[in-house]
């Protein structure tokens, strides 16, 4: 469902930035894909998938500054060692 929506998205866009069917077409398109996202099962999936972010960002960071520190742990010794020969 993702990728059928992100093609559409990108093919809408595509269209919009390419075509040479004037002013008009392009105000048919915008009202059109504006009706689409104010729509309420649109809107709905939107507050869901922020929802989603906002409970996973925490997790997220805890997780990447777990593993940058364990980067740095593993990659400290040898960058010190071989910066201090130069």
């Amino acid at each position: 469902m993702r990728g059928r929506l992100i093609f559409l998205t990108g093919a809408a866009l595509g269209y919009v930035l390419g075509a040479r069917a004037g002013r008009a077409r392009y105000e048919q398109i915008r009202s059109a894909t504006t009706r689409v996202w104010n729509s309420d099962g649109v809107q709905k999936q939107v507050h869901t998938v922020e929802d989603f972010i906002a409970d996973r960002t925490p997790d997220v960071a805890d997780f990447i500054g777990e593993t940058t520190k364990k980067v740095v742990r593993k990659a400290g010794p040898k960058g010190s060692s071989s910066s201090s020969q130069s």
